[in-house]
């Protein structure tokens, strides 16, 4: 397009348009040809255009999951990642339970208490383990709450095993979850059950079943195969 017929597309003034163009070329997003004044998108804004629509692909298979595992289940499901010891929210469903676990996307949630957090280090290196745990002390918040660097790689080792972490009066009284970590587009998720500690104790095994099965069309890879004992 001309600098004329783009401001007649976007319903802008010429000046304006002018102004817009100039900062966009000057960053990188738009080229002009020199034999024609002609403007054309660049790699830079065609590789960020790709990245929104990666981006917006993996928050739409993480969703699709979490309602999925919702509906198996009835309690409530989630998605997160893990950054520098705190674990993201990126997808959730509301469990149709009176009484349920309650969150949102973009929560931020500390990764000494929760499974999802903890089945993603599963996935991850002796040494980084080591790094996220180590990095800052570790607040009591429930009963069984874990504090001890040592004391929470060790659980991280045996989650390791088993293939799925579970856990119970960790973050808050009465509450449990268990989670399985997988790559999605190549980065690292975890996907979770949350509910009534006394629910998922009864329920375990199903809800495991049902975690395993939505977990296997989310992730890239095949789910390893896991302890249910």
């Amino acid at each position: 397009m001309t600098n004329v017929e783009l401001a007649q597309q976007l319903e802008l003034p010429v000046s304006s348009c002018s102004d817009l163009v100039s900062t966009l070329i000057d960053i990188g997003y738009l080229a002009r040809s020199v034999k024609n004044r002609r403007l054309y998108p660049t790699g830079r804004l065609f590789a960020m255009a790709t990245e929104i629509d990666e981006n917006v692909g993996v928050t739409a298979r993480l969703a699709q999951a979490c309602e999925e595992l919702r509906n198996k289940t009835s309690e409530s499901a989630l998605c997160g990642s893990l950054h520098k010891g705190v674990v993201t929210v990126r997808a959730f469903a509301a469990g149709h339970e009176a009484l349920r676990y309650s969150s949102a996307r973009g929560d931020r949630l500390s990764l000494h208490v929760s499974a999802m957090g903890k089945a993603i280090l599963a996935h991850m290196t002796v040494d980084d383990v080591e790094r996220e745990l180590t990095r800052m002390p570790w607040p009591q918040m429930a009963s069984n709450t874990l504090t001890h660097p040592a004391d929470l790689i060790a659980q991280v080792a045996s989650f390791r095993a088993q293939g799925w972490a579970l856990v119970e009066n960790e973050g808050s009284e009465g509450l449990a979850s268990m989670s399985v970590a997988g790559r999605v587009n190549g980065e690292l998720f975890a996907i979770a059950v949350a509910g009534a500690q006394s629910r998922l104790k009864m329920y375990q095994a199903s809800y495991l079943n049902a975690l395993i099965k939505v977990a296997e069309k989310l992730f890239d890879e095949t789910t390893p195969s896991v302890d249910v004992t």
